[in-house]
């Protein structure tokens, strides 16, 4: 799948992750739908290829109408759609029992699932929806599109606390190859990362500890925290290699996560 003047949906396009997939397409020459809760800085906003819808990728409602919002946006750029890329999510964590003996939060459980499995599940349906009625490009593959769905590490090795967000991370694992299945017969392949540790938002917190102590007894090589840079460029060798199809490629420097920090 070649990028260039192609139109792609990133959600949690804004930061993080997802703000270096949206980097990366840009200096492809494709075109970006970012859908996020905040906009991007203004050196992204400003960009003739890109446009911001505010979403909360928990309401379906808002979720429709950005994916309509870029159907038309494709439609008046000549711009068609290239697939989606599911960067949106949240990082939760509650023991199924607490110190207190009270068990996990329903609501923490809802939210969850909601964001990082739900979203990204009605996202991608929802885009799949048109992608499925683009003009295969050219070649004997007669591609149509790609998405990525985005796990973790926590989808293999969940740590203490970790019970809704590996749930979560683990069911977007197993629906790489379902759904790769399911959409072979329109030329629309589906690939989920899994990343280990990365610089980010999230992990910008840990405490010094923490962090030395993924990083020397978690990671291989190299011993540091993956940069966003990386995950980017994993999402570009997906849409260039055709060949890469239903899997879950881990992007963790040899890294699994201990079973206590």
């Amino acid at each position: 799948m070649k990028a260039e003047n192609r139109t792609f949906v990133v959600s949690g396009g804004s930061s993080g992750l997802g703000l270096a997939t949206v980097q990366e397409l840009l200096s492809q020459k494709a075109y970006v739908a970012i859908v996020d809760r905040s906009p991007p800085h203004d050196s992204i906003s400003s960009s003739p290829n890109v446009k911001f819808y505010q979403t909360d990728i928990t309401v379906l409602a808002e979720v429709a109408s950005a994916v309509g919002n870029t159907v038309e946006w494709a439609s008046s750029t000549g711009a068609p759609l290239g697939g989606v890329i599911n960067c949106a999510g949240v990082g939760t964590a509650s023991k199924i029992i607490d110190a207190h003996g009270k068990p996990h939060d329903l609501e923490l459980w809802d939210f969850t699932i909601a964001v990082n499995l739900t979203g990204s599940f009605n996202l991608t349906r929802l885009v799949l929806e048109h992608l499925v009625k683009v003009t295969p490009e050219e070649g004997s593959d007669g591609e149509r599109g790609v998405v990525v769905l985005v796990a973790s590490a926590a989808a293999f090795e969940g740590q203490p606390g970790q019970t809704a967000y590996s749930a979560s991370k683990g069911a977007l694992r197993s629906m790489a190859l379902p759904m790769a299945r399911d959409l072979a017969r329109h030329a629309i392949r589906v690939v989920t990362i899994a990343p280990g540790v990365f610089d980010s938002s999230m992990t910008a917190n840990f405490p010094a500890k923490t962090r030395r102590s993924l990083e020397h007894e978690g990671i291989v090589y190299p011993r540091r925290f993956g940069q966003p840079c990386e995950f980017s460029k994993t999402v570009m060798w997906i849409l260039d290699c055709p060949y890469v199809n239903g899997e879950t490629i881990r992007l963790s420097g040899g890294g699994r996560l201990p079973g206590k920090l």
